[in-house]
């Protein structure tokens, strides 16, 4: 699969020493969702800055669509759409106005229909005439999404897109994401919210202190690192775990009245048998039993206070 972004040893050292991005390397695939996820200052903005144009690399290259976007800016940049955290400055603006100016920046020519289409799949059709000052939070973020689709770009960046909305809009942009994913457009995602990027997202980048981590296969990312438990209820609350059970390293939770045992879900053997048969020969009876897999927000935890030890 063709690779629309390479990025080769990218560092960012700002004034005073601070070093955003340490040798980041990364190539992302066309067509897929990458979601970026790391904490405050980890790097993420600095990163989509350098590739969108905005801020220029210490050392190390990016190519969008095959073009230097220090070489070749131009070309490069025509391709990217940008959905910045902040809102727009130019509040006097009217929405329609704004979009046709958008398009016509990247040297597209004037395609109402394609606007025309681009706000009624964010619901601003109705909107279309108002300036952005009578605009909700919810409805700027909106514009800034349609702004950023007004010429046809084949990479879409979206930094914090759903940071302060609401869960119906947060919903509408999902869907709006999976759509354009559909036609092929390239989505390069940063997040704070774990349950966005397990939705959305093909692969995961972890990013911290100006460190790419990891980048992998979000299904494959939640099997390697995640990890199942199996939660029994007990009929009789336990005060601590029997000794004759200390190899299976279990937990006791919510007052001691459910056992937890937590193992590998890909190993020729997980011990449930076992530890089921010699819970009976302990004399401890539950009522109920249930499993649960790791969540990406677990994963993304673990991994950040294993990088920080």
């Amino acid at each position: 699969m063709r690779h629309i972004i390479e990025i080769d040893g990218l560092t960012k050292t700002y004034v005073g020493g601070f070093e955003a991005l340490k040798e980041i390397s990364l190539q992302v695939r066309q067509g897929e969702i990458l979601a970026l996820l790391g904490p405050n200052g980890a790097g993420k903005t600095t990163l989509i800055s350098i590739v969108c144009g905005l801020v220029r690399p210490g050392s190390g290259s990016v190519r969008v669509g095959g073009h230097d976007v220090i070489a070749d800016f131009r070309k490069a940049r025509s391709l990217i759409g940008l959905v910045p955290q902040e809102l727009p400055t130019d509040i006097y603006e009217n929405v329609w106005n704004m979009l046709r100016f958008s398009r016509g920046l990247f040297g597209r020519k004037p395609d109402a229909a394609h606007l025309e289409g681009v706000l009624r799949s964010l619901s601003l059709w109705e909107r279309r005439q108002s300036k952005m000052f009578t605009l909700s939070g919810g409805m700027k973020r909106r514009v800034l999404i349609a702004k950023a689709l007004a010429h046809e770009p084949e990479v879409l960046f979206l930094d914090e897109p759903t940071a302060g909305v609401d869960v119906e809009l947060r919903q509408d942009m999902w869907r709006l994401i999976r759509d354009l994913k559909d036609k092929g457009v390239t989505i390069i995602l940063t997040t704070h919210y774990i349950e966005e990027a397990e939705q959305m997202a093909d692969r995961i980048g972890i990013i911290d202190h100006g460190e790419l981590m990891l980048v992998q296969d979000k299904q494959r990312l939640m099997s390697e690192l995640g990890r199942k438990q199996l939660e029994l209820h007990l009929q009789d609350p336990l005060a601590a775990v029997p000794s004759a059970l200390a190899a299976y390293r279990l937990e006791l939770a919510h007052d001691g009245r459910d056992l937890v045992y937590t193992y590998d879900s890909h190993a020729s053997r997980t011990g449930i048998t076992a530890l089921l048969r010699d819970l009976g020969e302990a004399g401890i009876r539950f009522s109920d039993v249930r499993t649960r897999q790791s969540s990406l927000e677990e994963i993304f935890v673990d991994l950040i206070r294993k990088q920080r030890r």
